[in-house]
């Protein structure tokens, strides 16, 4: 297995358009790294770059040890499972497994032996007589790793292999590739613009935007310490709630207020006008949700109520202003909008709460995060985010 290293890293096609713009990146031997964002982000760009399909404009590729920014495709010894499965259909499963090591004039009684111990790992001996248009979607993508893995390549890209599968078939296979990616002990490259899958399957995650770095950190990180404004709205469902506050001295303190909410600012922060980032799961209703203090609670007429099981998603009107996403070439990644705006609390579902009710919603003041507003880079944070990739120990 081998370490993939990204280098300034950058591509610009024919048109114009520039796809990467100084990359670099560094997957550790053995790490499972996701890659994630919106279309157009870039990301399949970073693995077609890693796998020789695209040529980088700029910058270099290693893999190990070695520079491979101008080899072939075919020399560098790498495994891809597509999207799309790529099988062939006029084979069968086995056969389809068989054939990289068809390629590489393996004896047969060595192709038989391999294709059926991995065929075993992946649980798809039963299938290894059928042709691909016998199988299910989940079966089909078993299969493609399985002519992946046969080969025991010294790294896996993956380009959105779940995209294509029911809601519950992929929960059942992110597992299985995480489960995969311990027992091989092999270097994953995951490309994905499913967040819920980058972040239970990732060791780490990289989340990119326009074609750059935004973050690259442990999932929970990623989730809690936002290191700036897109991160914090394109990572969870719902997103964080992102509104523009005006910040107060409140006893010798600087404060961020929301309506009757207040948010202590972090030690060393200074701005006369803040971004304060709260999830909905940090807004609640008290007695109902622990460590929600009446005394620090609002009232609102909530406008929607969305019941997801335990939770109910409440949407509300407050006069503040919002940060939303932009999702335009633009250089800034976030635009200011005009009061009031929707905030949404992840209430207990056995408040009941319907739509048109007057309820109270106490904040978790603790929970905050801070942007700045004119950059939108996360300040204060009590958790350092480091951008810089590190390799994960083994």
């Amino acid at each position: 297995m081998a370490a993939i290293s990204l280098t300034g890293v950058s591509k610009t096609f024919t048109d114009g358009t520039v796809a990467i713009a100084g990359l670099t990146l560094e997957i550790g031997d053995g790490e499972l790294l996701a890659v994630l964002g919106p279309s157009g982000c870039g990301k399949s760009t970073v693995l077609r770059i890693v796998a020789g399909l695209e040529v980088p404009t700029e910058g270099q590729v290693a893999i190990g040890d070695q520079v491979v920014t101008e080899v072939a495709p075919g020399a560098r010894d790498l495994a891809i499972v597509f999207q799309d499965y790529a099988l062939y259909p006029h084979l069968t499963v086995f056969d389809n497994m068989a054939f990289p090591l068809k390629a590489k004039r393996m004896k047969r009684r060595a192709i038989d032996q391999r294709v059926r111990e991995v065929a075993a790992l992946l649980g798809i001996e039963a299938l290894l007589h059928r042709r691909p248009r016998a199988l299910s979607g989940g079966e089909r993508q078993r299969v493609a790793m399985g002519r992946a893995i046969v080969r025991s390549p010294s790294a896996f890209l993956m380009d959105e292999p779940l995209s294509n599968l029911d809601a519950k078939l992929r929960v059942q296979l992110r597992s299985e590739i995480r489960t995969l990616h311990r027992e091989l002990g092999a270097t994953f490259l995951y490309v994905t613009h499913d967040q819920t899958e980058a972040l239970t399957i990732g060791d780490r995650v990289a989340v990119m935007r326009r074609g750059r770095l935004q973050q690259v950190d442990d999932p929970q990180q990623v989730y809690d310490f936002p290191a700036n404004l897109f991160v914090a709205g394109f990572i969870g469902t719902p997103p964080m709630n992102l509104l523009l506050a005006p910040v107060e001295q409140e006893k010798g303190h600087q404060v961020a207020r929301v309506g009757n909410w207040r948010f202590p600012l972090p030690e060393g922060v200074q701005a006369s006008e803040i971004v304060v980032g709260i999830r909905p799961e940090h807004l609640g209703v008290p007695g109902f949700l622990h460590g929600y203090e009446s005394s620090s609670a609002q009232e609102v007429t909530v406008l929607e109520t969305e019941t997801l099981g335990s939770v109910s998603l409440l949407h509300f009107p407050i006069e503040v202003r919002p940060v939303l996403l932009r999702d335009d070439a633009s250089s800034s990644s976030f635009v200011v909008g005009d009061s009031p705006t929707v905030v949404i609390a992840a209430a207990d579902a056995q408040a009941r709460i319907a739509a048109g009710s007057r309820v109270a919603i106490a904040a978790d003041v603790s929970r905050a995060r801070f942007f700045d507003a004119q950059t939108g880079a996360a300040v204060g944070q009590r958790r350092p985010v480091s951008t810089t990739p590190c390799v994960k120990a083994l």
